[in-house]
């Protein structure tokens, strides 16, 4: 039998009523808010990587209960911004925040808070209405001593900034420990909803989306020095292998990097293409395992003169 939530007696089982909502989780950059996604959600929704500001997509992951549907949005993190592109994002954090039904602030248990995570906390203090949990991170990282330290000094950021946290909860996603208390404490705070997607689907994000997401997170691993802003990935199309046997298909799916500047050219191709081909090794296991087909990929590395300050290449690149 499938499990209940926690909270739910023999008595009250059958009355309980369907909750279905949004959750977001904010926090600064590398706060592990899509390492939380992907463990609550079971499978690999929102691209991870240990590079800050990576996530630029809304990315839903979907956890089903049979009381209950969480979905998670993934907003990019919420930083003073430098370019056109840092604004369009922060403003996409702004709205998700008005219009989902509760709020995740992820803070991570080895970091003291910092002049960052009070930005956000400050902001977060201006919408009023939408609950709010504390949500401490990477507690695997840490002693009990310091982890306490942490939860008082959160408590007392919020009696500052008068907000007033639901909850307040560590947990390690890498661990998975206490990530399902994370689901049990954000639902009761969902409004009173019949279920809003179909039981299998896990994320609703468009498929071509999340094949460049995974091409991209392919793309910034070793990149030491550059920036991962400046690395979009566009995938033009992703077609069928025509005249193949019905038992053995292949996808063919065509994508473009961009890149700023002709020098960044040589670093994501690496030597003889030898970087490249790691990336497209690498990405299309996980396309793969995402689509559950075989696939072919054509890999292309492009330069879009600074496209983060340049609104019309950021329409064409899907910001």
């Amino acid at each position: 039998m499938a499990p209940m939530s926690v909270r739910t007696s023999a008595t009250d089982e059958n009355t309980a009523p369907h909750r279905a909502g949004f959750a977001c989780f904010v926090g600064r950059p590398n706060a592990g808010k899509s390492t939380l996604t992907n463990a609550l959600v079971g499978q690999k929704v929102a691209i991870t990587s240990n590079r800050p500001q990576t996530t630029r997509h809304t990315v839903r992951g979907i956890v089903h209960r049979p009381d209950a549907q969480l979905i998670l949005v993934d907003t990019p993190g919420l930083h003073k911004p430098r370019t056109l592109l840092g604004e369009r994002l922060n403003d996409v954090v702004r709205t998700t925040w008005a219009e989902v039904d509760v709020i995740g602030f992820c803070l991570p248990a080895d970091q003291k808070l910092g002049p960052g995570d009070r930005f956000i906390a400050k902001e977060l203090a201006e919408v009023r209405k939408t609950p709010k949990v504390a949500i401490v991170t990477k507690t695997d990282l840490v002693d009990s001593k310091a982890l306490a330290e942490q939860l008082i000094a959160i408590d007392q950021l919020g009696k500052e900034l008068g907000i007033e946290w639901a909850q307040i909860v560590p947990v390690s996603a890498v661990g998975n420990k206490q990530v399902q208390l994370v689901a049990d404490l954000l639902i009761p705070l969902l409004p009173e909803s019949p279920p809003l997607y179909p039981e299998g689907d896990l994320t609703d994000e468009p498929e071509m989306v999340m094949v460049a997401e995974l091409i991209r997170e392919a793309a910034l691993e070793g990149v030491r020095d550059e920036l991962p802003h400046s690395i979009a990935v566009v995938v033009e199309e992703m077609l069928p292998r025509e005249n193949r046997p019905a038992d053995r298909p292949l996808l063919d799916i065509h994508a473009n990097v961009y890149i700023e500047r002709p020098s960044q050219k040589g670093i994501i191709i690496g030597p003889k293409g030898k970087r490249l081909k790691e990336v497209g090794m690498k990405s299309r296991k996980h396309i793969e395992a995402l689509l559950g087909t075989p696939v072919f990929l054509d890999l292309h590395v492009k330069v879009a003169k600074d496209w983060q300050r340049d609104p019309k290449q950021l329409r064409k690149l899907g910001f």
